[in-house]
């Protein structure tokens, strides 16, 4: 329970709360938070709750029993997940035998063997299944306790979308086979039918040749370009040296594709590694990873920067694990994803493989998917573009802030004319945001 008044012990420390102000771009003395004691986070034990509970007011400030930014970090580089830090040496030696003998493993053996792998997933409770707001939903309370502790209502700050669109959508492809990549120019032609462009991530080496005349039409075409691990056998973060040794050749087939985002092949990931890279934008980390092949999840639907990286996290179900792994031919999982996202004004991230919807069946499905998302662009004023877009608006509003001159909000800085001033306010326990004030700035 909250408790007000003042305390006689000193406090340890000043937080910035720079996780608040980072999501927010509000003004920097909203984050008016101080940290009693030690103020840890756990790195490996799952949370339990968010440990707000016995924070107080005191002398304008609110004083927490844990550190914020700790907190959001070990969730959003999955620190929670020891597994992520400590696989054993003979689950690498399978996974290696796997990817070695995968070209000549029927497929229904390959998702069976997954099935197994997997079986006893949805006892697990933490993320959260079939989404996770962890991080959205403390930062939120986090906005709440400033306010309460500046004795304010409401709190202004720079709209999470441009032009004030209320959410975004983000539809990507991994290209894993010669087929899929054949597949690729009539899967721009049934995006575009619905007016929807997205990214290819394509593996640079050993999986099939790439032919200059195909990257050079997808971008024409308006689509995006990333690379897709190097060659996807499932090794490139197995061993520090390997994997410095094969980030140099990513970077290097990056720069000469004008390739500025990366997904890893089946989502393995390092994030304390990712200083390796010279990509603007990585999509390696899912929501909530019960069905992936690493267990873990950054537990929001918000983009966030690793260092100078720009994570933009997979908030949706992929494909694969909806029709193999689920037996689910339908969009209905999608949309209870969405519904949940857009309700709270995030980013839904979707993987969809050319390889997996050449059959009619999950054709028709993505197909629907497609029809839906446009459907929603159009009556929910949802933003749907492809990464690279996502990762210019949000690096530009990082560097955008709030100034007050003269009595009103003012925004500053680059790409301002496509933001939108909003409101943080207290409704009892909850925070609503409001966007379609006067102040909005209409580009």
């Amino acid at each position: 329970m909250l408790q007000e008044g003042f305390c006689t012990n000193t406090l340890a420390k000043l937080s910035k709360a720079q996780a608040l102000l980072d999501l927010y771009r509000c003004p920097e003395d909203t984050a008016c938070f101080a940290v009693a004691g030690e103020g840890t986070a756990s790195n490996g034990a799952v949370p339990q709750g968010l440990e707000l509970d016995s924070a107080r007011f005191e002398n304008g400030r609110c004083v927490l029993q844990l550190d914020p930014d700790q907190l959001v970090e070990n969730l959003r580089r999955e620190r929670y997940v020891k597994a992520v830090k400590c696989e054993s040496p003979f689950r690498r030696l399978g996974k290696a035998a796997y990817y070695a003998l995968r070209p000549v493993i029927p497929f229904a053996v390959r998702t069976y063997l997954k099935r197994l792998a997997l079986r006893g997933w949805k006892e697990n409770v933490f993320p959260s299944w079939p989404l996770d707001r962890t991080v959205d939903e403390f930062l939120k309370k986090l906005l709440l306790m400033g306010m309460r502790a500046r004795g304010v209502s409401e709190i202004p700050f720079i709209w999470f979308w441009p032009k004030s669109y209320s959410a975004c959508v983000v539809m990507t492809h991994d290209v894993e086979t010669s087929v899929g990549l054949d597949f690729c120019p009539d899967l721009m032609d049934l995006n575009d039918r619905h007016g929807i462009k997205s990214s290819f991530e394509i593996v640079p080496q050993d999986r099939y040749s790439v032919p200059a005349e195909l990257l050079q039409k997808i971008r024409e075409r308006g689509f995006e370009i990333n690379v897709h691990d190097w060659n996807h056998d499932g090794q490139l973060f197995s061993e520090r040296n390997l994997f410095l040794a094969r980030a140099k050749e990513i970077n290097e087939v990056a720069e000469r594709w004008g390739a500025q985002g990366f997904r890893s092949g089946a989502l393995y990931r390092n994030l304390e590694w990712y200083d390796a890279f010279t990509f603007e934008y990585d999509m390696s980390v899912p929501n909530v990873g019960h069905l992936d092949p690493q267990p873990g999840g950054c537990c929001t639907v918000m983009p966030y920067f690793v260092g100078n990286i720009l994570e933009i996290p997979l908030t949706a179900a992929q494909d694969y694990m909806l029709f193999h792994l689920l037996d689910d031919y339908s969009i209905e999982l999608w949309k209870r994803q969405l519904a949940t996202i857009l309700e709270h004004n995030g980013m839904a991230s979707f993987i969809v493989h050319p390889d997996y919807i050449l059959e009619p069946k999950a054709r028709a499905v993505y197909t629907e998917l497609l029809g839906y998302l446009a459907s929603l662009g159009s009556q929910q004023n949802v933003w749907i573009v492809p990464p690279g877009k996502v990762n210019r608006w949000w690096r530009n509003r990082s560097q955008m802030k709030l100034v007050n001159n003269n009595g009103q909000w003012e925004i500053e800085g680059p790409g301002k004319e496509d933001a939108c001033m909003a409101y943080a306010i207290a409704d009892g326990n909850r925070v609503r945001y409001e966007v379609n004030r006067p102040e909005c700035v209409e580009a």
